[in-house]
C-alpha cells in the first residue's frame, strides 16, 4: 500500500474504549524509542483512549534502553584504542541472568568520530570484547549483543581475542542480535564504505574477512560464512558465533523480552515509527516486525515515518509521512504530508503528540 493510502476502519476491543499500542523504533534527532513512544501514547491520551508504550529497537541505536535493566558501565577499548566508558546493562530478574550490550557503545563509529574521522582498517572490535567479559564477570548467563553501529570490519577479530581463550564462556549463551541479513564476506562491500573506507581500502578488508573466514573454520569447526546476518557489525557477529553465539534478529529478541505479541493482541491498533522505511524495513527491522506481528493477530498498524520511499508496503499498514520542516497551518493525517521543524527534538515530540491526537480523533477512526 503506497503511503498514507490506506485507512483503516477500527473497532474497540473493550466497551467504548479505544486502545492504542505505541511501538516505535527510536526517530533519529528527534527522539529515543522511549521518547518517540511517550509522545505518541500522550497523543493517544489527549484523544480519549488509552495507551500503552512498548519502545522498541533491532539491535541497533538505543538497543540497551529499550531492554532495560540496571545500569552499568565498564572501561574498555574504543574502536582506534583510546579507552572509552561503555553502559550496558544487567537485567537480574531474567531467567538466566541477562547482560544487554550494544557495539556502538563500545566499537561505534560515533566514538571514531564519523566516518570523516575513521580508520577503517584499523578500526577493532576488542573493546566489545572486554565488555562482553565484563557482562561475564558481573554474572551474566545470558550476552546480548546489539551489533548495529559499528565502525569496524574486522570480522569480529579483536573481540574474538578480548575474550581468549573461548573457555573463558563456558556456561554463558552467548547472543548476536542482528538487524541484516548480510553474509560475513559481504560485510565490508556492504558496510564499509558508510565507515569511511575507500575503495582499495574496501578490497583488503574483503581479503581479511575471507582470511578470517578460514581461520574461524580451522580453529573452531564452524564455517561462518553460511549463516545469514554473520556480516552485521563488520562481521563482529560471526567472530561471535565462532565462540558459539547464535545469531538472532534483534527485533525478535526484544519483542520477546518485552512481550509486545500479548500486547499487540490487547490492542485496537498499534502506531509504530523509524526514521526511513523502505524494503529493507521489512526485513528484520522494527517496523516490519510489528506489522508482520500484528498481521497474525489481526491489529490494524500505523507507520508514522520521516521519509518513505515509494513502494508497495503490507496490506492494510498505513503510512503517514513527516518530513522535517514545521508547516505553518493545521494538519490533518491522511491529507497530506505533516511537516516537523528543525528545531529541538522536544518540539518534534510535541507535535508528533498533537498530531497523533488529531489523527485519532478525525472521522473515519
Amino acid at each position: 500500500m503506497g503511503t498514507g493510502q490506506c485507512r483503516p476502519t477500527w473497532r474497540a476491543l473493550h466497551d467504548g474504549v479505544m486502545h492504542l499500542l505505541a511501538a516505535p523504533d527510536n526517530f533519529g534527532t528527534w527522539g529515543t524509542a522511549r521518547q518517540v513512544a511517550s509522545a505518541i501514547a500522550r497523543g493517544a491520551r489527549q484523544a480519549g483512549w488509552t495507551a500503552a508504550e512498548v519502545p522498541l529497537s533491532d539491535g541497533g541505536e538505543g538497543f540497551c534502553e529499550v531492554i532495560g535493566g540496571r545500569r552499568r558501565s565498564s572501561l574498555v577499548g574504543g574502536p582506534l584504542g583510546a579507552r572509552v566508558q561503555a553502559e550496558w546493562r544487567l537485567v537480574a530478574d531474567s531467567k538466566p541472568v541477562a547482560a544487554v550490550l550494544e557495539v556502538a557503545k563500545a566499537s561505534g563509529l560515533a566514538l571514531a568520530g564519523g566516518r570523516e574521522f575513521n580508520r577503517a582498517l584499523d578500526a577493532t572490535t576488542a573493546g566489545t570484547g572486554e565488555l562482553i567479559m565484563a557482562a561475564v564477570a558481573a554474572g551474566a548467563k545470558r550476552v546480548i549483543v546489539g551489533c548495529g553501529g559499528s565502525a569496524s570490519t574486522d570480522g569480529g577479530w579483536g573481540a574474538v581475542q578480548a575474550i581468549a581463550p573461548r573457555g573463558r564462556l563456558a556456561g554463558v549463551e552467548l547472543v548476536a542480535a542482528v538487524d541484516v541479513q548480510t553474509r560475513f564476506e559481504d560485510a565490508a562491500r556492504v558496510f564499509a564504505a558508510a565507515k569511511g573506507a575507500s575503495g582499495p581500502e574496501i578490497a583488503l578488508l574483503s581479503a581479511r574477512l575471507r582470511r578470517l573466514r578460514q581461520l574461524y573454520r580451522d580453529d573452531f569447526g564452524i564455517d561462518v560464512g553460511e549463516i545469514a546476518g554473520s556480516g552485521a557489525g563488520g562481521g563482529l557477529a560471526g567472530g561471535l558465533v565462532s565462540l558459539g553465539a547464535k545469531v538472532i534478529p534483534g527485533f525478535e529478541v526484544a519483542a520477546a523480552m518485552c512481550g509486545l505479541a500479548e500486547k499487540i493482541a490487547a490492542a485496537d491498533l498499534v502506531i509504530t515509527a523509524e526514521a526511513h522505511l523502505d524494503e529493507e524495513s521489512f526485513q528484520g527491522r522494527v517496523v516490519g516486525g510489528v506489522v508482520s506481528m500484528a498481521k497474525e493477530l489481526g491489529t490494524p498498524v500505523v507507520a508514522v515515518v520521516a521519509e518513505a520511499d515509494q513502494g508497495e508496503w503490507s496490506e492494510g499498514l498505513e503510512v503517514l509521512t513527516v518530513p522535517h520542516e514545521f508547516g505553518s497551518g493545521p494538519h490533518e493525517f491522511g491529507s497530506g504530508p505533516h511537516e516537523f521543524g528543525s528545531g529541538s527534538s522536544g518540539r518534534h515530540l510535541d507535535e508528533l503528540e498533537r498530531i497523533v491526537a488529531a489523527r485519532l480523533e478525525s472521522p473515519g477512526v
